[in-house]
């Protein structure tokens, strides 16, 4: 239990600190628009990339359900092998992408495309503003497609203690893909750098907290056993 409370300790430290520097990098800068201009064509009034069928189909699509089917082999595996590691790690994925998606569905933030700055009509504003009369649809914050590339940093986890290498080039693909994914929405105008990286950020607290929640339900299991078995020693 104690190497618990220091695991959680040493995430609360990281994350703390993280989350106010990703709010400072949304709220005090304009970083997500100078990488969205990069982008966005003045001529065209729109982002000449959102079509292309490399990002539209392959990009978003495709890795899409890449994610689901490599989550689905991940279940059905967990479940032959009756695994239980492996199926809370299948479990951490689907509830930091539910996570993100319900954060994305209550907020009233829009997307890039949307934006009254790159040929739209809604109004910007940033995290913690008053939302705008005009703030159009909304529903575009955090990055939910990047958020599937993102949720396998969960299979860190899985073989942290048991095959750290292992463990440490899962964390690297989950940022990795996660990234990707995240980039080929924000060369098509779907989110700033931001979304992404907020999106990355609610996946790994989710994850923390459901690993936290079974590594403490594992040592009170085993700490009951223990005393059942001391129990009948004395008996």
């Amino acid at each position: 239990m104690a190497e618990l409370r220091r695991f959680l300790v040493r995430q609360l430290a990281f994350l703390l600190p993280l989350g106010a520097a990703l709010f400072a990098l949304e709220h005090y800068t304009d970083v997500d628009f100078m990488l969205a201009r990069l982008f966005y064509s003045p001529e065209l009034g729109a982002f000449p990339l959102k079509s292309l069928p490399l990002l539209s189909f392959w990009g978003h699509e495709v890795a899409r359900d890449a994610v689901v089917v490599f989550s689905l082999c991940l279940a059905y595996r967990a479940w032959r092998t009756r695994d239980a590691r492996l199926g809370v790690t299948v479990l951490a994925m689907a509830l930091a992408s539910l996570a993100v998606s319900m954060l994305k569905a209550a907020s009233a933030h829009s997307c890039p495309w949307e934006l009254s700055a790159f040929g739209g009509d809604a109004a910007f504003f940033r995290l913690l503003d008053a939302v705008p009369l005009f703030a159009g649809s909304g529903r575009c914050f955090p990055g939910g497609h990047a958020s599937g590339g993102f949720t396998l940093m969960a299979l860190y986890f899985y073989w942290r203690g048991s095959h750290p290498v292992r463990a440490r080039l899962a964390l690297a693909a989950g940022l990795v893909a996660g990234g990707l994914m995240g980039l080929v929405q924000m060369a098509r105008g779907a989110h700033f750098l931001s979304h992404n990286l907020f999106s990355a950020y609610v996946v790994w607290c989710v994850i923390v907290a459901v690993f936290a929640a079974y590594e403490g339900w594992c040592l009170q299991r085993a700490a009951a056993a223990a005393r059942r078995r001391q129990e009948i020693q004395i008996a």
